[in-house]
């Protein structure tokens, strides 16, 4: 029955939201002017001819983890690691419950989109954008932009893509503590394209991983080792593990006993 409702949920029905997507973005497009309310209920700058921007739109990304974070009902901070143009650090902010918001979204032209959307949606106030991205180096290095799917950038080191790059700055473990210094649990969400493993090792290094409770990543099994993160996860004092999706491309939820 959990396989048939796996394949129902992430195999059927997220199939016709991306189709619902492709086929009603030009309608759309062209009936609306200014921001857009997207099917999770915030508004977002346009940008559509962008697959993350319409996926956002129509609700093609599904209801895991925006219900988790609008259904939380302790304090919390909410760290975005690949927040793209900000779906959940929006949706966080909508939940008084979540004090701060901590996004990290480097490339520039996303970070711009992200920062405009923060700024018409409430929780503003409670949020801090670094447009910066966590790896094991310090620098300006490229980073790997696919023309039309800003949700593919990419330091992981795979095949260039169509779009070329664009130069960004790196963090570590030592910058990035003081980034996230205080005394609430954190929540943490990372969709960094197949570097999910690089930055998990670098927030284990820091003194505010303690603090973090819960962990919310991408996995592709294409460029990914699941086992992997998972056992340096386990080896930093997490032990459940839930898993959101089916085939090569899922989330995993990674929470403390």
């Amino acid at each position: 029955m959990a396989n048939f409702s796996d394949f129902w949920q992430y195999g059927v029905v997220k199939t016709l939201r991306k189709w619902k997507a492709a086929a009603l973005s030009p309608i759309t497009a062209a009936r609306s002017s200014g921001p857009v309310r997207s099917a999770y209920g915030v508004l977002m700058t346009p940008n559509w001819q962008d697959t993350t921007f319409r996926y956002c739109i129509f609700g093609t990304y599904g209801r895991d983890l925006s219900d988790l974070l609008l259904r939380r009902c302790d304090d919390f901070v909410f760290v975005d690691i690949g927040a793209n143009q900000g779906l959940y650090s929006l949706l966080a902010a909508q939940n008084p419950r979540c004090r701060s918001v901590i996004a990290f979204e480097p490339v520039p032209a996303t970070h711009q989109r992200l920062a405009a959307n923060v700024a018409m949606n409430g929780g503003a106030e409670r949020t801090i954008l670094h447009r910066l991205a966590i790896a094991d180096s310090v620098g300006a290095v490229k980073i790997s932009v696919a023309a039309g799917h800003t949700g593919t950038a990419t330091l992981a080191g795979r095949k260039a893509q169509t779009g070329g790059g664009v130069t960004i700055q790196t963090i570590d473990a030592a910058l990035v503590d003081p980034l996230l210094a205080g005394d609430l649990p954190l929540f943490v969400k990372i969709d960094v394209e197949g570097l999910e493993a690089v930055v998990i090792s670098e927030l284990t290094k820091t003194r505010a991983f303690a603090r973090i409770d819960a962990i919310f990543y991408e996995v592709d099994n294409r460029w990914a080792n699941a086992a992997d993160i998972e056992a340096l996860l386990r080896g930093a004092g997490f032990t459940n593990f839930a898993k959101y999706g089916r085939g090569h491309h899922y989330d995993i939820l990674a929470t403390r006993s």
